[in-house]
């Protein structure tokens, strides 16, 4: 929320006050810290299937080829990343319109439902076809929900956020999403130690999906405390709802095409490598290494435990130095490091496979710590939300989810286990080109709202450079 003023309100004060947004430090803490732990939340619940798609594929599908088996659980955790596009298109002008905060609720709650909805089916063996039909479902209903997630906590937290911090505060989003993939990859580990396999395979898999159920009332609780963003506010004041309800998808898609273009392929080369990391690897390990599922979840929970530091330092970092000078660092990292990171890992030494998921985690940092900051810096107020879930979701389905079937079928069909790294060099191409298009935000307003500072002098600050860019 804008500070209130104090003291004898004075011509300058006022004219200050018009020109500029200013947060009180406070509220944006508040926004970033819930935001960032229903984040968490939200992606351990889609993490953990995962994680457990070597044991679910014998819960829910029937005995037989292994290899069959594996490609159909992957294929079911794709359908979850094709339908997140219905989602974006229904929660994304749904947030313009009616808050950031309504619908992030909403996520939150429809997230939970699917998660423990999962944990409650019964296996192939006790019901036959229904068992994976309605797993199905209940990842049709995680992907939905997720497509309004990523889009609306962007979104808020970068409309909260001072200027000159977009890119610090906007990072502790994809610190909490690797920490909840740190969560659900150490709950699983910690289950299959305890349980061992056979008992994960009766029964022991239920329990992460059922922890979904008070993870999603601990988030529901922190983003029902959060007030609405400064330029979502202004936005209702100044008449902005009812435009925005009026143009609704074809203004996103008439007047916003090009600033959509770009979010699409910077989501592209960002979640190739997100899930290619956190979703193939640990099944790639298993199955084509022949580690233990356990020491593969293992190798990958250090991997994000040693990156996450990274994550905000990079973000703050590129307060400084500007997002899209580290997009096209990251991009030409994968263009030249890709292949042999996964020649390091298919060498098989406990060593050289924490070196390449090294890495290849050192890569995603450059695009985690910047996107959460980039994404929202595309669209003006009235279509933020709207434009970047509707965005980042097409490409999410069409790049994201598929990255492990892809990679397993570029494994299974030329026979080599370095395959994989042509997926992450072909995205890294994508990523270049997006950079060289794009527009610097790093320091800038959001389109469409006034700058946002976190104190008067900051404010004035912003003011004189406003000024200045104005006589340039």
């Amino acid at each position: 929320m804008p500070s209130s003023r104090t003291g004898r309100r004075t011509g300058p004060v006022r004219r200050l006050d018009d020109l500029v947004t200013i947060v009180k430090v406070g509220n944006v803490r508040r926004a970033v810290t819930a935001a960032g732990i229903g984040n968490m939340m939200e992606w351990f619940d889609f993490g953990v299937f995962s994680y457990l798609v070597v044991i679910t594929g014998k819960v829910f599908f029937p005995a037989g080829n292994a290899t069959a088996q594996l490609l159909a659980t992957f294929a079911t955790f794709a359908v979850a990343f094709l339908v997140r596009p219905l989602g974006g298109f229904v929660f994304g002008p749904l947030g313009d319109r009616i808050g950031r905060k309504k619908v992030l609720a909403i996520t939150m709650m429809t997230m939970a439902a699917g998660t423990t909805a999962i944990g409650l089916i019964p296996s192939y063996a006790t019901i036959g076809i229904w068992s994976p039909i309605l797993l199905l479902v209940a990842r049709v209903v995680q992907g939905f929900s997720t497509g309004g997630e990523y889009g609306g906590a962007t979104t808020f937290v970068s409309e909260y956020s001072p200027d000159k911090r977009r890119g610090f505060l906007a990072s502790w989003l994809e610190f909490g999403t690797l920490a909840g993939y740190s969560l659900g990859a150490a709950v699983v580990t910690a289950l299959l130690t305890t349980l061992g396999e056979q008992d994960m395979v009766n029964w022991g898999w239920r329990i992460p999906f059922l922890l979904a159920a008070p993870l999603g009332v601990i988030g529901l609780y922190l983003r029902f405390r959060l007030e609405e963003t400064p330029a979502q506010q202004q936005q209702q004041e100044s008449g902005g709802e009812d435009e925005g309800r009026l143009a609704g998808y074809r203004t996103i898609f008439r007047d916003h095409w090009r600033p959509l273009l770009l979010c699409v392929a910077m989501v592209a080369v960002f979640n190739v490598v997100n899930y290619m990391l956190t979703s193939y690897m640990p099944t790639y390990i298993t199955a084509d290494l022949h580690y233990a599922h356990t020491s593969a979840l293992v190798f990958v929970l250090v991997t994000m435990l040693i990156i996450m530091g990274f994550v905000v330092r990079l973000g703050r970092a590129s307060d400084k130095i500007g997002r899209l000078p580290i997009i096209a660092a990251g991009s030409g990292a994968l263009v030249v490091l890709s292949w042999p990171a996964f020649w390091l890992i298919s060498r098989g030494s406990v060593g050289l496979v924490v070196a390449g998921l090294v890495l290849i985690g050192l890569m995603l940092i450059a695009f985690s710590s910047t996107m959460p900051s980039s994404l929202p810096a595309l669209f003006p107020t009235e279509v933020r939300y709207g434009g970047v879930s509707i965005g980042f979701n097409i490409s999410v389905a069409l790049f994201g989810g598929t990255t492990p079937l892809l990679s397993q079928a570029l494994v299974t069909g030329t026979g080599h286990s370095t395959a994989p790294a042509f997926l992450l060099m072909a995205a890294g191409v994508v990523g270049l080109v997006a950079a060289w298009f794009a527009r610097e935000s790093a320091g800038l307003p959001l389109p469409g709202a006034k700058p946002t500072a976190s104190s008067r002098a900051e404010a004035r600050e912003a003011v004189r450079e406003m000024r200045e860019r104005d006589e340039a």
